[in-house]
């Protein structure tokens, strides 16, 4: 990884969300800005690392960045907007939630949201190529799985702990055993189909 490839400053900020895809909770996303030099061994793509891996350096970065800002966009704003302007929500807060504004701002991915207040520029996989959104899907990634596992507390019949909320085997036989709880986003197919049944939790 060569943040010099992309002319990345230490008043830039990286930005990388996590969770579009599942069938349950928010969508996170966060902003990270690294000083010039920084010790974050083994930072990368956080879907590259293991869990203990990027509990390791999530700790490190909020301890290391000059700013750093999580935010999300719960399951009504996903189903009010859909899951792309969610997000691109997610990232707007996100940068706006940074103690200090970068002069420019590099986002996982092909698409800038609208209204971003700083200048910004997308990389596809730039979460593998740019240090300071690897260290943003990391913090993304970490929050994202904290929801789950809170939600796996309240809900243990259903396995967030295990599938984080994306649609496996096992999540979908617990949709359709326990009906949906007001964590899924209605508006994803397998959940939908579960609501059209008019399969709520605690109806079962």
């Amino acid at each position: 990884m060569n943040a010099t490839d992309f002319a990345v400053s230490p008043s830039h900020a990286g930005v990388d969300e996590a969770g579009r895809g599942p069938l349950a909770g928010s969508v996170f996303a966060a902003a990270v800005i690294l000083p010039a030099a920084y010790d974050l061994p083994g930072l990368a793509d956080s879907k590259k690392l293991s869990e203990k891996q990027r509990d390791r350096l999530a700790a490190a970065i909020k301890e290391q960045a000059t700013a750093w800002s999580i935010a999300s966009a719960n399951v009504a704003e996903i189903l009010e907007l859909n899951i792309l302007h969610a997000t691109m929500l997610a990232m707007r807060r996100a940068v706006a939630g940074l103690g200090r504004q970068p002069e420019k701002v590099w986002i996982d991915g092909n698409r800038v949201p609208p209204d971003l207040a700083v200048p910004a520029q997308a990389v596809v996989k730039g979460d593998g190529k740019i240090a300071v959104v690897s260290a943003a899907s990391v913090l993304a990634k970490t929050a994202r799985d904290a929801e789950m596992y809170a939600l796996a507390q309240r809900h243990p019949e259903y396995g967030f702990e295990r599938h984080k909320g994306y649609g496996t085997a096992e999540h979908l036989a617990a949709l359709r055993r326990h009906g949906a709880l007001p964590e899924h986003r209605a508006a994803f197919a397998p959940v939908r189909e579960v609501l059209a049944q008019g399969q709520l939790f605690g109806d079962s």
